[in-house]
């Protein structure tokens, strides 16, 4: 390497890191960042046998990264090129009518995606939020952040009827949303969160009798409906001091006829066939499906484990989420759906697809399944 080189590659290191300063300078400043478990609370937390030196942890071992620096990591994701990253055309999106959501009855289930892993679950007479990230912008330095790819969406938080419950898998700016949660607090009944989670909430004015945290396998009853926090392999925090310092979860929702599972995020384990034998079969699943790299394996599934998650947990549909918003790995917009319909199709899990903003009702006729993403831009 000639001297030049070095030069270069030292001065390009020392910009990026007066940027990553900052950028953390400037978040750690922002009310996004949300608040901080109180000392009784973690004392509490140890009590789990999950949460150890002031962090959470899996149930099996599981890593971050399984590869590479992560200077390569932020390298590759500031300057890399990925064919067909970004789709050429704003998503097929359906306005939402926030009068068909309260025309229901209890014997109803329907599900509704509005892009990554936002999705409203009405069961059981009950309107459920599930990570209602419903903003356009992510984050507090959104000219960092990934930019979502339509300029609105199928309906917004405040055309949302009244909410029963918003339930948050994990404290990731993709999932647990500052603005959203701003603008749902006051027509929310109740938020259901992992342990930890709850001191963003009330750093947002959020009341605190509103807020419940779960560990794993508590549940909440309410009439007619029973929520359960389930097990998931991933990781948290919303800074680089305050990683895994809150929890992340999986949900069960259960009617007296009707089950759903949502995912969250994390990667493929043993956790999905225990869930699976304890609460499934699932009328409905709702899973993982995108933002994925090798570098990521044990915290992101590929597709095709998304599929077999959805086997595992006894589905009966699989709904694939977290795609279709933004672009978060190096992998083409639409490659997880392409390569999730595919393997389900091999496998013989039935798939829904639908646009953004289009309900999905099982067992009242035929669910969409169009690939529409074939014809985006066209």
């Amino acid at each position: 390497m000639s001297r030049f080189s070095r030069v270069l590659g030292r001065l390009v290191a020392s910009l990026l890191a007066i940027l990553l300063v900052a950028g953390v300078a400037f978040a750690n400043l922002s009310p996004e960042m949300g608040g901080k478990p109180t000392k009784a609370e973690r004392a509490a937390y140890a009590k789990t046998g999950r949460y150890q030196d002031g962090e959470f942890r899996n149930l099996i071992p599981t890593s971050v990264s399984t590869g590479g620096s992560m200077a390569g990591m932020l390298w590759k994701f500031l300057f890399g090129k990925v064919p067909n990253s970004l789709p050429p055309a704003p998503l097929p999106t359906r306005p939402l009518d926030s009068l068909s959501i309260t025309r229901k009855t209890p014997e109803l289930l329907r599900a509704t995606w509005f892009g990554h892993s936002a999705s409203l679950v009405e069961i059981a007479g009950y309107n459920i939020l599930l990570d209602p990230m419903l903003s356009v912008k992510m984050g507090p330095v959104s000219w960092v952040t990934p930019k979502r790819y339509n300029a609105s969406l199928a309906i917004t938080a405040e055309q949302l009827p009244a909410i029963e419950a918003v339930l948050i898998s994990h404290d990731h700016y993709d999932h647990l949303d500052y603005q959203s949660i701003r603008r749902l607090k006051d027509k929310t009944r109740r938020f259901y969160v992992p342990l930890g989670v709850g001191a963003h909430l009330r750093a947002w004015g959020v009341a605190p009798d509103k807020i419940r945290e779960l560990d794993w396998n508590d549940s909440v009853q309410l009439p007619g409906l029973t929520i359960v926090s389930t097990p998931a392999r991933h990781f948290s925090g919303r800074g680089l001091t305050n990683r895994n310092s809150t929890s992340w979860t999986s949900w069960v929702l259960k009617s007296a006829t009707k089950r759903v599972f949502y995912s969250g995020d994390g990667g493929y384990g043993p956790h999905f066939q225990a869930i699976g034998r304890q609460h499934g079969p699932f009328d409905l699943a709702l899973l993982e499906c995108g933002q994925y790299d090798a570098q990521w394996s044990q915290i992101h599934m590929t597709p095709e484990q998304s599929v077999q998650a959805g086997l595992d947990v006894r589905a009966r549909v699989m709904l694939p989420v977290h795609w279709g918003a933004f672009s978060e790995a190096f992998h083409a917009w639409n490659d997880p759906i392409q390569r999730a319909t595919a393997e389900a199709a091999r496998l013989q899990l039935p798939i829904t697809t639908p646009e953004l903003g289009q309900p999905v009702t099982p067992g009242a006729g035929p669910l969409p399944q169009l690939p529409w993403w074939q014809r985006v831009g066209q």
